[in-house]
C-alpha cells in the first residue's frame, strides 16, 4: 500500500495529479510548438520576465518588509499605508504591500494572469522598423525584461499610491493597470485571462485547503463592496488604457474592433465589480450607489471602444489645418480619457497635501514608541477631518467609534478596530511598527447587556506586555424592570462593576454578585446564574443584567 508523507495529503495529491495529466495530455495530442514559436518572437527564452520579477518584489516587500515571512497571516500593514505626501515611505510602499496573505494571493493571481499580456503585446524584442536586438540599452532584451518592464511596474505603482484618495494598500492598482492595457491590445485574451485567474485561484485553494467543514455560526462581516479601493482600481484601469492606446498608435499595431473592445471592457469591469460606487457615512454605515455604477461602466466601455477603433481622420475633413476640429477623431477619446483620469485624480493632491488631525487623543491611552493608542466613541474621525465637503446629501465628516491609532511623526490617525467589531469578539489585537521592527497593543471588552434597553454597560482594556490601562466605560445603564418601585442600574467602574438601586429615598451601590455570592441592596437581592443577573424581592424575582459573551 502506498504511504504517503503526512503533509502530502492524498486530496492535494489528486488536484496536482489531475493538473499533470491535463497539461501532458493536451500537450500530445494538440502540440504547442507554434505557442511557443510565438511566444519566443515577443519574449526572452518564451517567458514573462519582467511579471516574474516584478511579482518577486511584491513577495520581497511582504515577507521581509511587513514580517510576513515569520508570521504569514499577521502581516505588518498600518505604517505602510499611503497616508500623506508627508509621509514617502507609506506612499512608496502602499502600492507594493498588503493586508492579509489573501490579499497577496489575490492580487498575484491576477498579476499572473493579465501582466504576461501586457508584457507581450510590449515585447522584449524591438518592433521598430529597422531595430535590431542590442542595438541600445532600449532594445537589449534583457534591459527590457529585467529592467525596463519592472521599472515601468514600479511607476505605475507609485502614481496609483500617489494619486489615490486615502490610505490605500495593495498591489491592485497595478493589477488592474495590467488590465486596462491588456484590454485595448488582446482583448478578447484579456477576458479569457480574466476567468482562467478564477481557476488559478481555485486550484490554490484546492491545495491550500482541499477539504472544508464548515459550522453555521456568528459572522462580523461589512458589506463586501466597502472593502474594494474602486479609486484606485479606476485610475489603474485608465492609465493602463491610455498607455496601450499610445504603444497602439506610435507602433501602428493593429487595432480591435469597437464591438469586441466594448465586450471585453464591460465585461471586464463588470467582473470585477467597477460598478460597486459606494460612499461611507460614518458608524459602519455605507451607500451603495448601484444604478449610477452600470452607468458608469457602460459609459466606460463605449469610450474605450470608441477611442481604439476611431480612424486617424480628422474629426471634420473640412477643418481648417491645425484647429481642434482638424485633429484624429481617436484623439478625441484619448481627451476624454484624460479629462475622466484627471478628475479622478485631482482631488486626491490636495487631499494628500494635508496631514491628519493633530487634535490629541481623547481618554487614556498607550505609547508605542511614536504610536499612541487609545479607545473612544463618537469623535471626529480624524482621517476625513482635515476637509469638510457635502455633495448629494452625503458628507466627507464623519465620527467614528473604536480603538484609534495615531502616530504624529507618521501623519497616522485611523480606527484600527471599530466599536462594533470590538464587541463582536471581544478581544483585538493592534499592531504598528515599522521598517524592521513591530509591537503590538491588545484591546479587551467586557460588560452586561442590561435587560429591556439594548444597551450594554462596558469597559474597554488595551494592554502592551508591560502596561494596562482602563481605556474607556460607559455611564450607568438602567434596566427596565422596575422592583419594588425602584430603579436598578448596571455601574462600570475601575474595578468591576456595581449595581445601583435608586428610589425616591435616595440609592446605595453595591458590587455585581459573583457565584455563590449574592449582593443585597435595599431590601433587594442580587444573585448570579451563569451569566445572569438577578433580582429577587419577596417572591418576585426577575432578570436584571446578562453577562456579554463574544465569539
Amino acid at each position: 500500500m502506498l504511504e504517503l508523507p503526512g503533509w502530502v495529503p492524498l486530496h492535494r495529491l489528486a488536484v496536482g495529479f489531475a493538473i499533470f495529466v491535463a497539461i501532458v495530455a493536451l500537450a500530445l495530442v494538440d502540440r504547442p510548438s507554434r505557442l511557443t514559436a510565438a511566444l519566443r518572437r515577443r519574449l526572452l527564452f518564451g517567458l514573462p520576465l519582467g511579471t516574474f520579477v516584478s511579482i518577486g518584489g511584491v513577495l520581497f516587500v511582504y515577507l521581509f518588509l511587513q514580517g510576513g515571512l515569520s508570521t504569514w497571516y499577521r502581516p505588518l500593514v498600518i505604517p505602510f499605508r499611503a497616508w500623506s505626501y508627508f509621509y514617502p515611505l507609506g506612499m512608496l510602499a502602499a502600492p507594493f504591500s498588503h493586508s492579509s496573505a489573501g490579499h497577496l494571493i489575490g492580487n498575484l493571481i491576477g498579476a499572473l494572469t493579465l501582466a504576461p499580456i501586457a508584457e507581450y503585446a510590449i515585447g522584449h524584442y524591438p518592433q521598430r522598423r529597422g531595430a535590431t536586438s542590442f542595438g541600445s540599452y532600449r532594445d537589449n532584451p534583457y534591459v527590457r525584461a529585467f529592467v525596463l518592464f519592472p521599472a515601468g511596474v514600479f511607476v505605475v505603482g507609485v502614481l496609483t499610491s500617489v494619486l489615490a484618495l486615502g490610505p490605500v494598500i495593495g498591489f491592485s492598482g497595478v493589477v488592474f493597470a495590467f488590465g486596462g492595457f491588456a484590454l485595448v491590445t488582446r482583448p478578447i485574451t484579456t477576458v479569457l485571462a480574466l476567468f482562467s485567474g478564477r481557476i488559478v485561484r481555485l486550484f490554490y485553494d484546492a491545495m491550500l485547503s482541499p477539504e472544508v467543514t464548515a459550522t453555521a455560526r456568528p459572522v462580523f462581516s461589512t458589506p463586501w463592496w466597502a472593502q474594494i479601493a474602486l479609486q484606485g482600481h479606476a485610475i489603474g484601469l485608465l492609465f493602463g488604457v491610455l498607455l496601450g492606446v499610445w504603444v497602439v498608435r506610435t507602433r501602428g499595431d493593429s487595432k480591435p474592433t469597437a464591438m469586441r473592445s466594448f465586450a471585453a471592457v464591460l465585461l471586464f469591469t463588470v467582473q470585477e465589480s467597477m460598478w460597486a460606487v459606494y460612499w461611507f457615512r460614518g458608524a459602519e454605515t455605507f451607500v451603495l450607489f448601484r444604478a449610477v455604477g452600470v452607468a458608469l461602466v457602460i459609459s466606460l466601455a463605449t469610450l474605450v471602444a470608441l477611442t481604439v477603433a476611431s480612424s486617424d481622420r480628422p474629426i471634420w475633413p473640412r477643418a481648417p489645418d491645425m484647429s481642434v476640429l482638424s485633429a484624429p477623431r481617436w484623439q478625441v477619446g484619448v481627451a476624454v480619457l484624460l479629462i475622466v483620469t484627471s478628475a479622478l485624480t485631482g482631488p486626491a493632491i490636495p487631499y494628500n497635501m494635508f496631514t491628519t488631525a493633530s487634535d490629541d487623543l481623547p481618554g487614556e491611552k498607550l505609547e508605542l514608541r511614536d504610536y499612541e493608542v487609545t479607545y473612544a466613541e463618537n469623535v471626529p474621525n480624524g482621517l476625513t477631518a482635515a476637509f469638510d465637503i457635502e455633495l448629494f446629501g452625503e458628507s466627507t465628516t464623519t465620527n467614528t467609534s473604536g480603538v484609534i491609532v495615531k502616530s504624529k511623526e507618521r501623519g497616522i490617525w485611523t480606527t484600527a478596530i471599530s466599536k462594533s467589531r470590538l464587541a463582536f469578539d471581544g478581544r483585538s489585537v493592534v499592531r504598528v511598527g515599522g521598517v524592521g521592527w513591530r509591537d503590538r497593543a491588545v484591546a479587551a471588552r467586557d460588560g452586561y447587556v442590561v435587560i429591556g434597553t439594548g444597551e450594554s454597560a462596558y469597559r474597554v482594556f488595551l494592554a502592551t506586555e508591560n502596561e494596562t490601562v482602563l481605556a474607556y466605560k460607559t455611564g450607568a445603564v438602567q434596566a427596565e424592570p422596575i422592583v419594588a418601585g425602584r430603579n436598578i442600574s448596571v455601574v462600570p467602574t475601575a474595578e468591576g462593576y456595581d449595581l445601583k438601586v435608586a428610589s425616591d429615598r435616595g440609592a446605595v451601590r453595591g458590587p455585581v454578585p459573583t457565584a455563590n455570592v449574592s449582593t443585597t441592596l435595599d431590601d433587594i437581592r442580587f444573585v448570579r446564574e451563569d451569566t445572569f443577573i438577578f433580582a429577587e424581592y419577596r417572591g418576585t424575582r426577575v432578570r436584571v443584567a446578562r453577562e456579554e459573551t463574544y465569539n
